[in-house]
């Protein structure tokens, strides 16, 4: 028989280990190909691992609770009907994720300085409450962070596996926990003492809570998803000198077009067309003929080219946030496909149903201001990436129009694009000749072009 070596699968970008929660199965145990042999959790995600192939456990390689590194090998499986003195094999398993938008980056440490009643300590949230309920590191994790005590914890209803508080739960918790009166927490009698009299029944704050302290202000912690955004910023305008450029466009037959055709296209494709699309097409166009704007730059200072093209599109979420999935290999879609990865991906955006690949290895970015009534903006860059692209809304404008007759003055659908670039290795000459081509590829759109 074959012995099959079964390693800790990479469970994300940025996660180098992950816990063992249960073997499901035990050495001696028959498993058939795709049934679960453990759970784990990282600070992300919990998962369940399959086997890759039906036979029998031969042996675990850790206990439960171990922390173990991407890519170590966990267990051995005697492969069913392999011929005997087979030689091992090393079986890694590449386990889709589903994440929910607040955890693709690893959320911040650092401390807001929010003035706030003390709290339990939230430390007890690393053992087992009183060893009558489990929490996985992923949830522990979370309690911390959103300064949950065990008591609060012990009140949320599972939905996991005998009843485990999983990470939906846990999140659909805290995104309640301010609609309604917290529970009064148990404080210390130097806690009570500190607190003025009239204080001293006040609630625990709590994450999504507002508090007012003169009556004429309210201070609000940010989310966590809200953190991450804000670090990511700073660390941009850290990182990359900006510079933007901006030009104004006549989309005139681009929006004539999409409005003769939208109707036709939804009836043939099943996918409503919107201007996106379109953007992303004349992107494309132009990174081919500027491909030293599709670059990143290194910790060596080496500029790295990308010979993919990866468009990530900045996404608003119902919560007033912003995520960026990014469409693969876009210089290989034509505009059907173009129009089918933008509305699914955002449609995912929208529902919380990205994953981790959703949002990885994108080369540019555009974000459409438009969609708020802006007529142009100076967007921060996605880093790495070297420069990124803000579409202004479609107006109606009296413009100059050239004519066989001479200069004539008529209504135009006109827009400005602003393309924010990397000044440490996009000039003004590459950054200008770039955007002017996005916008001549937008003017010079085709009215007879086919759904």
């Amino acid at each position: 028989m074959a012995i099959i070596d079964l390693v800790m699968p990479k469970m994300g970008e940025s996660i180098m280990e992950a816990t063992i929660l249960k073997w499901v199965k035990q050495p001696g145990d028959t498993v058939d190909e795709d049934e679960t042999i453990l759970e784990i959790a990282t600070d992300k995600v919990d998962s369940e691992i399959p086997s890759p192939v039906a036979g029998k456990i031969v042996e675990v390689l850790f206990k439960v609770d171990d922390v173990v590194s991407i890519g170590t090998v966990i267990a051995r499986i005697e492969a069913e009907g392999a011929s005997s003195g087979a030689p091992s094999e090393v079986i890694e398993i590449v386990e889709p994720v589903k994440e929910t938008v607040a955890d693709i980056a690893p959320a911040p440490q650092k401390e807001n300085g929010v003035p706030h009643v003390p709290a339990p300590k939230i430390a007890a949230v690393a053992s087992n409450g009183n060893g009558s309920r489990f929490y996985s590191p992923l949830v522990k994790n979370i309690a911390r962070k959103e300064q949950i005590s065990v008591a609060e914890l012990d009140t949320i209803p599972g939905s996991g596996k005998d009843g485990r508080v999983t990470k939906k739960d846990i999140l659909h918790f805290i995104e309640n926990r301010g609609s309604s009166a917290a529970p009064i927490q148990h404080q210390s009698p130097s806690a009570q003492q500190a607190m003025p009299s009239s204080k001293a029944n006040t609630q625990v704050s709590t994450p999504t809570a507002t508090q007012s302290f003169s009556g004429g202000t309210e201070i609000m912690e940010m989310d966590r998803m809200r953190k991450l955004i804000a670090d990511h910023m700073v660390m941009s305008k850290q990182t990359s000198p900006h510079v933007t450029s901006f030009v104004e466009a006549d989309v005139t037959n681009l929006v004539n077009w999409r409005n003769s055709v939208k109707g036709d296209f939804v009836k043939k494709y099943g996918e409503k067309i919107t201007f996106t699309p379109l953007f992303i097409d004349a992107v494309v166009k132009a990174i081919k003929e500027f491909p030293m704007v599709n670059i990143s730059l290194n910790k060596e200072k080496q500029i790295v080219k990308k010979n993919y093209i990866n468009i990530g599109m900045a996404t608003a979420l119902p919560s007033g946030n912003l995520i960026v999935p990014v469409i693969k290999n876009a210089d290989m879609l034509n505009l059907v496909g173009l129009t089918k990865s933008v509305n699914s991906l955002a449609n995912k955006a929208r529902s919380n149903d990205l994953k981790p690949t959703d949002i990885q290895d994108g080369t540019f970015t555009i974000t459409n201001v438009g969609t708020f009534g802006n007529v142009m903006g100076t967007p921060i860059i996605n880093q790495p990436q070297v420069a990124i692209l803000a579409t202004g809304a479609i107006r109606k404008k009296p413009a100059v129009v050239e004519t066989e007759y001479g200069d004539l003055i008529a209504v135009r659908q006109m827009m400005f694009l602003s393309l924010s670039y990397d000044h440490r290795i996009v000039d003004g000459f590459l950054g200008g000749s770039f955007l002017r081509r996005i916008a001549d590829y937008l003017e010079s759109f085709d009215t007879n072009t086919l759904i």
